[in-house]
């Protein structure tokens, strides 16, 4: 696709397909392209993401224009690649989750400040990927796409299965082929095919680029590849969402999961927007990226003092979390550094007893993903590197009735007794 001039990208756009976007630009060189199904730089191949001419000159009336929306991302339509009747389109409709203040696991980590969760399990199909998916469904239909794919390490997988079966799509999703069980049924109850492929989830993504360039992939939105820059702006919405939950200010810390990282550089992002266009005071904030051992590639970078994110090879239980080449993983390099952040990892046995932590304290069953950002949060408190007296935010992304294996192991019944008041006395219960 030749690049295009940010007015003719607006002339592209006129429709109102895209609301504020008005084109894509690279991450890179900071070439322009016109809204399309592309996510690369035809320049330099760097990534694309959206560019806006968002709204301006009146924060108060746009405050009071999302308070009154719809309990979901939609409430947030004058900011997204969406058009404005978004809320009346076949849609999960997700977003809007609790942010949890969570006094009970402040306590037990010595936090003296405000400590919050942002529970994202309490999307349609239970982790965060909801949100980008539904951004990516609007995208796929404007550019009249048939079937909607994805790769995935299984919440993305049963996101797309479900926003398809709403939206009227046909979907096609591609899975590493021993994923945890739970996401393998929910990916594949929303009557979409569902295919594993023999390899990790960078196999997976390999072949879904060589099936974007076959004629068998005509017609096909695949939403973290070709619709990739759409997709990512859903992310955005969490940090919209944690800012008014707050009371429209920042948080002083935030702790976000990587896979990717394309879901940290977005709430970035979005921090960024919010301040631009006057909806929260412009102040300092710490963004901390939070990975498992097993599958750290930028958390070995940062405390490397690397630039480049070297690959590895996923040995972990958090498989949400198993991009073993992230490839926005420069990008929160940057970002953690930039805000005074850092990149922190734990291994198997902490994202286990942080999961457990969570739920025995706030009553939060997280998936090995919130595992790690609890886990993360807990090392760098310990390690002097979050400060316990701040407002900090900790993402949990997805339900812990996914990955159930993680905590089985260690986790059942306290005792088995007879139907007896004796055998209960003597099981110590009484």
């Amino acid at each position: 696709m030749a690049v295009q001039s940010v007015e003719s990208s607006t002339t592209s756009s006129a429709s109102g397909a895209f609301g504020p976007a008005v084109a894509l630009s690279c991450r890179e060189c900071g070439e322009r392209f016109e809204l399309g199904p592309i996510f690369a730089c035809e320049a330099c191949f760097g990534p694309l993401e959206v560019a806006y001419e968002l709204p301006a000159g009146d924060p108060e009336g746009l405050r009071r224009r999302i308070e009154t929306g719809p309990n979901s991302i939609w409430r947030y339509a004058p900011l997204l690649p969406v058009p404005a009747d978004v809320a009346e389109l076949p849609s999960l409709n997700p977003g809007f989750t609790q942010l949890v203040k969570a006094d009970n696991l402040a306590r037990e980590l010595g936090v003296t400040g405000e400590l919050h969760i942002k529970d994202d399990s309490g999307n349609p199909t239970h982790s965060f990927k909801d949100r980008v998916v539904a951004i990516a469904v609007q995208a796929a239909r404007t550019f009249g796409f048939t079937t909607l794919s994805c790769s995935s390490t299984g919440n993305l997988a049963g996101a797309v299965g479900a926003a398809a079966a709403r939206a009227g799509f046909r979907s096609c999703v591609f899975i590493p082929h021993d994923l945890e069980a739970g996401k393998v049924v929910m990916a594949a109850v929303y009557g979409g095919e569902l295919v594993g492929i023999e390899g990790n989830y960078d196999d997976v993504n390999r072949f879904c680029s060589e099936l974007i360039g076959d004629p068998a992939g005509e017609g096909w939105g695949f939403v973290n590849v070709n619709l990739r820059p759409y997709y990512g702006e859903g992310s955005k919405t969490l940090a919209y969402e944690i800012c008014e939950q707050l009371g429209w200010r920042l948080p002083d810390q935030i702790v976000v999961p990587i896979a990717s990282g394309s879901q940290l550089t977005k709430i970035d992002k979005g921090l960024k927007e919010l301040i631009a266009i006057g909806l929260v005071e412009d102040r300092p904030y710490k963004i901390f990226g939070a990975q498992a051992e097993g599958c750290s590639p930028v958390s070995a970078a940062f405390k490397a003092g690397h630039d480049v994110v070297r690959p590895q090879k996923p040995r972990t239980i958090a498989k949400s979390l198993a991009i073993g080449n992230p490839a926005d993983g420069p990008y929160v390099l940057d970002i953690a550094r930039r805000t005074g952040g850092a990149v922190e990892d734990v291994n198997d046995e902490q994202i286990v007893d942080a999961i457990k932590l969570l739920a025995r304290t706030e009553g939060i069953f997280a998936e090995t993903a919130g595992g790690v950002t609890v886990g993360v949060t807990k090392k760098l408190i310990e390690d002097g590197l979050l400060d316990p007296s701040l407002t900090t935010v900790v993402l949990n992304t997805g339900d812990g009735l996914k990955t159930l294996d993680a905590v089985a192991p260690t986790t059942g019944p306290s005792a088995i007794i007879r139907p007896t008041l004796d055998s209960f006395r003597e099981a110590g219960l009484a």
